[in-house]
């Protein structure tokens, strides 16, 4: 039998609007012994079950992973792992020539705090929660229940970044099974990609822009293009493909730039239409010479990951954006993307508006961007809704 952790009077209404967390302030009482990622019950001022989850230390103090009274077991996690790789399935997005997606996007596959990826026949796991690391051993037997041996044939662990060192948890990236003869390339709507999830960022690469570089494609025939943060060059390899006159890739870090290379390479190999720089985006977009690029992508990392700094990330969407309407060739094509997750449609957009406004060019929106659907939104967690993307045209 879980521990039980009481509620507050009248602390229970998010819990029965399904939302998975669980702040600290709601809670009436818990156990003295409660170890940090025990799954716990919680109860209603009144004694009435709200849910089961993971109970942690700070402001989340628990994370719902069932709204049912039931065994976080490895059925359950077998049973969860295997709808999500359904839907994978019915999103038609494990095919011959893409075996790279996101099986388990946390509170959008209802088992927050765990994030696993798939690139090739490797799997990437990675935890948020301390009782999601202490439940590795049965999410790592669940997959391998689920997913054909000839499709998994490793399994990487990394969670050092995300998860905090404390005495009795020191989580250490590396193989949970498998690990010999890995080539780490990965296809994405027929396009191939070195994946580097021993050191990369995330998981090694950023799944969920992939249709969203699909569209990048169509619009780069014949232009300009420059990609501005360009990590792994993604949207550089379907500009590429979709036809762009000339590519350029642009990233403050020369190990991101030199990825982007190998990528182009892979698929293109000595393409005398792409160049790369290490720079600072910002010092690129100031010293460039207005109207050299018809076609820019803005994908730069989260500017807030913290309340305290949506102010200032907020300025900076406004000055990066100001400076690519005031360079962009006229009738050119803006995609502009933010990822901070406190940072909501609405405040970019604004963000966006104001450069715009600022740049006295005339500009229209022509798609509103977000994650795909292997990054789902639970409709009762909105802030799962984290990234936020606009296509314009600057006259």
């Amino acid at each position: 039998m879980y521990k039980e952790i009481v509620l507050k009077p009248k602390k229970e209404e998010s819990l029965k609007r399904f939302h998975p967390w669980l702040f600290s302030g709601a809670i009436g009482r818990k156990p003295e012994l409660l170890d940090e990622g025990e799954v716990v019950r919680v109860l209603s001022s009144d004694g009435k079950f709200l849910g089961v989850g993971h109970y942690q230390i700070g402001s989340i103090s628990v994370r719902i992973l069932s709204f049912r009274d039931e065994q976080i077991d490895d059925a359950f996690y077998r049973e969860s792992i295997l709808r999500a790789y359904k839907l994978r399935h019915e999103l038609q997005l494990v095919r011959d020539d893409n075996n790279t997606f996101r099986l388990l996007h946390g509170e959008g596959d209802h088992l927050p705090g765990l994030i696993i990826d798939i690139y090739g026949d490797t799997a990437v796991i990675q935890a948020h929660s301390v009782g999601m690391h202490n439940d590795l051993a049965l999410i790592t037997d669940a997959l391998k229940q689920i997913i054909p041996p000839g499709r998994l044939k490793h399994i990487f662990y990394k969670s050092e970044g995300t998860l905090p060192f404390k005495a009795g948890l020191a989580p250490e990236d590396a193989y949970i099974s498998g690990g010999e003869d890995v080539d780490g390339i990965a296809l994405e709507n027929g396009l191939k990609f070195h994946i580097d999830w021993l050191k990369g960022q995330k998981t090694g690469f950023f799944i969920d822009q992939r249709e969203n570089r699909q569209l990048f494609a169509y619009y780069a025939k014949d232009r300009q293009v420059l990609n501005m943060f360009c990590y792994t060059g993604g949207f550089s390899v379907y500009a590429l493909r979709g036809g762009a006159r000339n590519v350029v890739s642009v990233d403050s870090s020369a190990k991101a730039v030199s990825l982007t290379d190998l990528n182009v390479h892979l698929n293109f190999g000595e393409d005398p239409r792409h160049s790369s720089s290490a720079e600072d985006a910002f010092k690129y977009l100031k010293q460039m010479p207005e109207g050299k690029y018809d076609l820019i992508v803005l994908d730069p990392p989260a500017f807030a990951k913290h309340r305290g700094a949506i102010s200032n990330a907020l300025q900076g969407y406004k000055k990066l954006n100001l400076s690519a309407m005031e360079k962009i060739a006229p009738g050119g094509i803006l995609f502009t993307f933010s990822c901070s997750q406190v940072i909501t449609k609405e405040q970019f957009r604004l963000a966006v508006f104001s450069a715009a406004a600022i740049s006295g060019r005339k500009v229209r929106i022509l798609h509103q961007l977000t994650q795909p659907a292997d990054h789902p939104i639970n409709i009762y967690h909105p802030e799962g809704e984290y990234l936020k993307g606009l296509i314009l045209q600057v006259e």
